[in-house]
C-alpha cells in the first residue's frame, strides 16, 4: 500500500507533537460510504467518524463529527448548537468552504475554524479515527488529542 501523503492534518498534528497513526486504503470508485472504510483497514465501524458540514439559521456553518455507522439527527444538531434548523452543506460547496473534497474532509485543518460537535459516543473511546484529509487515508488518536486541535463540544447527534 502507498505510503500516507503529507496533508493538512498530518502537518498540523506533527506541528503539535500529537501522537496519531495513519490508515491507508484504496478508494477505486466514488462510493463514499464510510462502513467501508472499516472492512478495507480493519478497524470496528464503532471507531470510524465522519465529517460532515452543515449550515445554520444561527450560525452559519458548523461541523458535525458523528460514527460511519450512524445517521445524523438535523433536530438534534440544531438543538446541541443553538439553531432552530440546520441544513446540510451542498457537496459543490465543501472544497471551498472547508479545503477538503467529499470523502477526504477532516475536523482538523479546516480553511476556517467552525462550531464543532462530536457525537459523545466518542467520549467512551480510547481512539477514533477520522479522515486525515484525503480520500484514502485515516488518521488514529484519541477523542483527547483531536480536542486539542479543535474546539469541540460533546452532543447527542445521532439517531437512535
Amino acid at each position: 500500500m502507498p505510503k500516507a501523503v503529507k496533508t493538512n492534518v498530518l502537518r498540523y498534528l506533527d506541528a503539535h507533537h500529537i501522537s496519531y497513526e495513519t490508515l491507508d486504503y484504496p478508494v477505486e470508485d466514488d462510493n463514499y460510504d464510510g462502513k467501508l472504510i472499516a472492512v478495507k483497514t480493519g478497524l470496528p465501524a464503532s471507531m470510524i467518524y465522519k465529517t460532515l458540514v452543515l449550515t445554520g439559521d444561527k450560525e452559519s456553518h458548523l461541523v458535525c463529527v458523528i460514527p460511519v455507522e450512524k445517521e445524523l439527527d438535523l433536530k438534534a444538531v440544531a438543538r446541541a448548537s443553538g439553531n432552530k434548523s440546520v441544513t446540510m452543506l451542498h457537496q459543490k460547496d465543501l472544497l471551498p468552504l472547508t479545503g477538503y473534497l467529499r470523502g477526504g474532509c477532516s475536523p482538523i485543518g479546516m480553511k476556517k475554524l467552525f462550531p464543532t460537535y462530536l457525537d459523545q459516543s466518542a467520549a467512551e473511546l480510547e481512539r477514533l479515527s477520522v479522515s486525515a484529509g484525503a480520500r484514502g487515508c485515516q488518521v488514529l488518536l484519541s477523542p483527547r488529542d483531536l480536542m486539542a486541535c479543535v474546539p469541540l463540544r460533546l452532543a447527542s447527534l445521532c439517531r437512535m
